[in-house]
């Protein structure tokens, strides 16, 4: 297999200091590194209109990466709910050691939690500040 190993996983975000903030504060993200993009090789690989403008960061956690990308300019497309059964990446799942603290975080930092999915602290999925799937586990 050609594969070498994981890379990372992106994530378009509306404000990137905000996101950067809730998945380093209220998940326990650490920042890699910042990235810009512009020009016409980089909106070819993402299949963009040019002038691009790309700002990027990398987070980690447990060998995990995770890319927050934001777009600038005007046209970036506006934000939708996805649900489970929608074809594609549906969620990040996250094993936590104090749900109720990590809630309380996930609503200081502008997530949302989905009540209606708590099942007595055991399991809950909420939403990043930009509508994101993550479901978050008690550490077993």
């Amino acid at each position: 297999m050609g594969v070498q190993r994981f890379n990372h996983v992106g994530h378009c975000v509306a404000d990137l200091a905000r996101a950067r903030r809730f998945y380093e504060e209220a998940l326990g993200f650490q920042h890699d590194r910042d990235l810009e993009v512009e020009g016409e090789m980089p909106a070819r690989l993402l299949r963009l209109p040019t002038p691009l403008n790309l700002q990027a960061v990398y987070l980690v956690r447990e060998g995990f990466t995770l890319e927050l990308l934001h777009y600038p300019q005007p046209g970036t497309a506006a934000t939708r709910d996805r649900v489970m059964n929608e074809p594609g990446l549906t969620h990040i799942s996250l094993s936590v050691d104090d749900m109720p603290a990590t809630l309380a975080q996930v609503r200081a930092l502008g997530g949302h939690v989905l009540e209606d999915t708590n099942l007595g602290g055991a399991a809950v999925f909420i939403r990043d500040p930009d509508g994101q799937l993550i479901e978050l586990l008690t550490q077993q």
